[in-house]
């Protein structure tokens, strides 16, 4: 069975695959490229209202199987911002250094105690025929003062977690240790296990 990731990420592409490929699937897995389609507006107010917007879209228009997911970084001080906000947190998408350069301006008198934080991931699959399934995965951790690491993306950089190895920023693990505890790869083997698995309730 063909599905398709409501992404152009590659990297949330080979993920999913691996995930898939994992769990003793063999789906292929298209992105939006492959597809033609547009990316979908994200006029959600919550994760999970986001990935079922772009999953709902493009099982639509494809009338396959469609998965998606949005995901953000939730500061307890902040009352759980930036959210739904995270990847144009200073006012442009997609601007990561600025996003974070912000973030660690906002939080410069805060002291180390109220720097806890979490990644959070909604992903979710819509079947042609109306099915859907929603799964989440958190990420806790705190804070840094300052930027760690040359791995991952966002604010990876400044997101520490404790290790076996003792803490690190997310942006200081590499890429298997990081999809091993993720917010996403958590939620997207939640959903693969729980959703797509032969003989499950809801299979593809």
């Amino acid at each position: 069975m063909t599905l398709v990731l409501a992404t152009r990420n590659r990297g949330k592409l080979a993920e999913l695959s691996t995930i898939l490929a994992d769990a003793g699937l063999a789906e292929e897995v298209l992105d939006l490229d492959a597809v033609h389609i547009p990316d979908t507006r994200e006029t959600g107010v919550t994760f999970q209202e986001n990935a079922l917007l772009k999953a709902r879209e493009v099982a639509a228009l494809t009338g396959l199987p469609a998965i998606a997911d949005d995901s953000g970084l939730a500061v307890d001080v902040l009352g759980g911002a930036p959210g739904v906000f995270s990847a144009r947190w200073c006012g442009r998408h997609g601007d990561d250094q600025a996003n974070l350069d912000l973030l660690l301006a906002q939080l410069s008198d805060v002291p180390a105690e109220h720097r806890s934080a979490r990644f959070l991931c909604a992903a979710v699959a819509v079947w042609p025929d109306g099915r859907e399934a929603v799964e989440v995965g958190e990420l806790r951790g705190v804070l840094t003062t300052s930027p760690r690491g040359d791995n991952g993306f966002g604010y990876d950089p400044i997101f520490e977690v404790q290790t076996p190895a003792g803490p690190r920023t997310t942006a200081e693990l590499d890429a298997a240790g990081k999809h091993a505890i993720s917010h996403r790869g958590r939620a997207f083997r939640a959903l693969v296990a729980r959703h797509l698995v032969p003989g499950d309730p809801t299979p593809i």
